[in-house]
């Protein structure tokens, strides 16, 4: 197959980069990119774009299936109208394309608690992106939603790495759902969906990534 990924320099993305070039399933692998990708392969192609103003004709839009690791944090990203254009506008403007082109199989690395009637807001925007994605008509579309992601990042976030520290002394005191998530167990779930293309949309549940 065919597979496009987006979101391939973050934590999971990577993982899913390398899971991707090591499945013999996966006949090419295009990871368009902000910034030139270091990483070489015989199945890689990682064009530079700008993701405010995607090449809408590019060839490599004719995919099988999609992967979307895209994402931010509000530290990172400073306001939420910049927070909301990276989480919800990309990914969106991704699907729309590939979509465009005859891609069928979307999944994507979404979170705990997504819902577009979620008083929080990165809940809400989670939530958002998922009800707009399912409106493009996907043959297969899947949303893993992980809770506290686990692995390590080139970005610094105190926050998790607090609360991660506090669920594994807490242990199997901690409901599955609130466990750490694997980085790579959250990866190959997402190549999984990507390559089965199972029919429906489908969600993978925290408690199911631990």
């Amino acid at each position: 197959m065919n597979l496009l990924h987006v979101g391939s320099t973050g934590l999971v993305g990577r993982h899913a980069l390398d899971l991707a070039l090591e499945d013999p399933r996966v006949r090419t692998l295009v990871a368009p990119v902000r910034r030139p990708l270091q990483q070489r392969h015989r199945k890689l192609l990682a064009p530079v774009v700008d993701f405010d103003a995607l090449p809408a004709d590019a060839p490599w839009w004719r995919a099988d299936a999609v992967i979307c690791t895209l994402g931010t944090t509000m530290r990172q990203a400073g306001s939420k109208e910049a927070f909301r254009k990276v989480d919800l506008g990309y990914p969106l403007a991704v699907a729309r394309l590939a979509r465009e082109h005859g891609t069928q199989v979307f999944a994507l690395n979404s979170a705990i608690g997504a819902h577009a009637g979620s008083a929080i807001f990165y809940n809400r925007v989670k939530g958002e992106l998922e009800h707009e994605l399912q409106a493009l008509g996907f043959r297969s579309l899947t949303f893993v939603r992980p809770g506290l992601i686990g692995g390590r990042r080139e970005d610094a976030r105190p926050g998790e790495g607090r609360a991660g520290r506090l669920i594994r002394v807490l242990g199997p005191l901690v409901p599955r759902r609130w466990r750490i998530n694997p980085a790579e167990k959250i990866a190959a779930r997402l190549l999984e969906a990507a390559v089965d293309g199972k029919p429906g949309t489908h969600v993978v549940a925290s408690a199911e990534l631990v």
